[in-house]
């Protein structure tokens, strides 16, 4: 066994640390997420996205599921997130759901997440929750302004979740929109470091990076 793969089985013996990225739907947290995989190595780096959580409402007619509040925390499965970190911190792989956008249903299948030096947790809503706060190392939040956000989500829900302009809209404007003002951005008082402008402020991403690589070394 080479000197590489022994670093490397040094690094999973040692406890993964808890890297929270959280912001507003379109802020800029997949670039943020990117560039800290870049960072670190993707054979490093275990990911959870929040959004994989949405609770199985398979019980419902699809005009049912359309109708649902997906931007509140009750629309998640956030104990079971909590419990996959918890996994994940122990050394054991986990099963994470796979959640069809287009559909608003979970299906069948899951994806396996091996247990790796870094877990990364990203979503909209993670700093809303105590249980799940009290797992990170370091909470990140991704801040941009309401114009730049709703325009890569409008860009992103159409080329990649198979929606339509006006429905994208009139969710952004019911359910979006408001929940963004009563939980997210008053989440935003939990973080440990905001990265203003989004994902293009590269000296933040810099500075959190030049962090993240401290405690990888750790």
């Amino acid at each position: 066994m080479g000197s590489w793969e022994l670093a490397v089985d040094a690094l999973q013996l040692m406890t993964p640390f808890v890297i929270g990225v959280a912001g507003g739907s379109g802020s800029g947290k997949t670039t943020v997420v990117r560039r800290i995989r870049e960072s670190l190595g993707d054979e490093q780096v275990s990911l959870l996205e929040h959004d994989k959580y949405y609770r199985d409402r398979g019980d419902l007619r699809f005009e049912e599921r359309t109708a649902l509040n997906y931007d509140h925390p009750e629309s998640l499965e956030t104990d079971l997130l909590v419990q996959h970190v918890q996994e994940l911190r122990g050394g054991r792989s986990v099963e994470v759901p796979v959640y069809d956008f287009a559909r608003y249903a979970r299906k069948q299948e899951t994806t396996r997440v091996p247990p790796r030096r870094a877990i990364i947790v990203e979503g909209i809503l993670i700093f809303t929750d105590a249980e799940l706060r009290r797992l990170m190392d370091v909470k990140v939040f991704v801040d941009a302004d309401d114009d730049t956000r709703f325009i890569r989500r409008l860009q992103r829900d159409i080329a990649e979740r198979g929606r339509t302009v006006e429905s994208v809209i009139d969710q952004y404007l019911v359910t979006v929109k408001p929940m963004h003002l009563e939980f997210v951005e008053p989440s935003k008082r939990y973080a440990d470091i905001i990265i203003p402008l989004g994902g293009h402020n590269t000296v933040a991403i810099d500075l959190l990076l030049t962090l993240i690589r401290s405690l990888a070394a750790g």
